[in-house]
């Protein structure tokens, strides 16, 4: 009895942040890593269909790193990149678009409907969502080939579906707006551009480490909730270090543009989607303005 009473509790204070978020957008974004780990991606893809079904409009930005390097392997493509950003030529943009628009976006659609809920993958292939131009970097890092960035979303395409119980399912892909090409495009920046476009109540990193720590490989030092001003000085001083700094600043530059909150949480973690959003106290690292 007292188990059953305990859950009930859980609801009970899940309630509050159900009737806040009902009808409000989270844009989710699903790194390669995650992709990769079956057991992983079936619990945060139950965690949606739970989002979606008491109301809130959940919208998948995926990548697919990892996958698009075993195929580029497998062909006999030495994976290059600058300054973070994978170079693709004509060859390597074809396989990036059969994997990441194609056999994950499809995959992460069916798993959805497997699981109980309604997903429809919106891709090059499909439905694109995402219109975009050339990336150009400074002179000295060279030309990065069919690599983009998004300037357009097409809004009313992914409200539909949110509308109609679906959740729409987009891979880091654009179009080129000048000559129709299709463009890689960096998940983290995708997922930044379609939160803004939407104006999201949330965007969230599944990310492999548990949030913002004070101590870089200290996971107890996580830090639950901060203000950009916050973010800023923990940079200056340090604490906030390496590859966490991009995805930071990325953050506050979201926030500067509308969106409410965003979330970096550990994907492997079971259910860390629902801990963080229903629960008080949370299990990663929450940025607000």
């Amino acid at each position: 009895m007292q188990e059953a009473i305990q859950k009930a509790n859980t609801l009970i204070e899940a309630m509050g942040w159900i009737r806040r978020f009902r009808g409000k957008t989270t844009v989710i974004k699903l790194g390669g890593s995650l992709l990769e780990n079956e057991i992983a991606l079936q619990h945060i893809l139950v965690d949606v269909i739970f989002m979606e079904t008491v109301g809130m409009r959940p919208v998948i930005v995926h990548g697919g790193g990892k996958a698009i390097t075993a195929a580029l392997e497998k062909q006999g493509i030495q994976p290059q990149f600058v300054q973070g950003r994978r170079v693709t030529d004509a060859a390597t943009r074809d396989v990036v678009r059969t994997v990441l628009a194609g056999e994950l976006n499809e995959y992460v659609t069916q798993q959805i409907e497997y699981l109980g809920g309604r997903g429809m993958n919106l891709s090059v292939h499909t439905t694109n969502v995402l219109h975009g131009k050339r990336l150009m970097l400074d002179d000295e890092a060279g030309d990065l080939g069919f690599v983009g960035e998004v300037t357009r979303v097409d809004r009313q395409v992914i409200d539909g579906l949110s509308y109609t119980n679906q959740v729409p399912v987009i891979p880091s892909m654009c179009v080129d707006e000048n000559d129709g090409e299709h463009l890689n495009v960096n998940a983290d920046t995708a997922a930044m551009a379609v939160a803004q476009a939407l104006g999201a109540e949330k965007l969230i990193f599944l990310s492999d480490v548990n949030g913002v720590r004070r101590e870089k490989d200290n996971p107890d030092s996580i830090i639950n909730s901060l203000t950009a001003e916050e973010a800023r000085q923990l940079i200056k001083d340090g604490a906030i270090e390496g590859g966490m700094i991009p995805k930071v600043e990325a953050c506050l530059a979201t926030l500067q543009r509308g969106v409410g909150k965003v979330h970096i949480i550990d994907g492997s973690l079971r259910h860390s989607l629902l801990l963080e959003i229903y629960t008080t106290s949370g299990v990663g690292t929450q940025l607000v303005p």
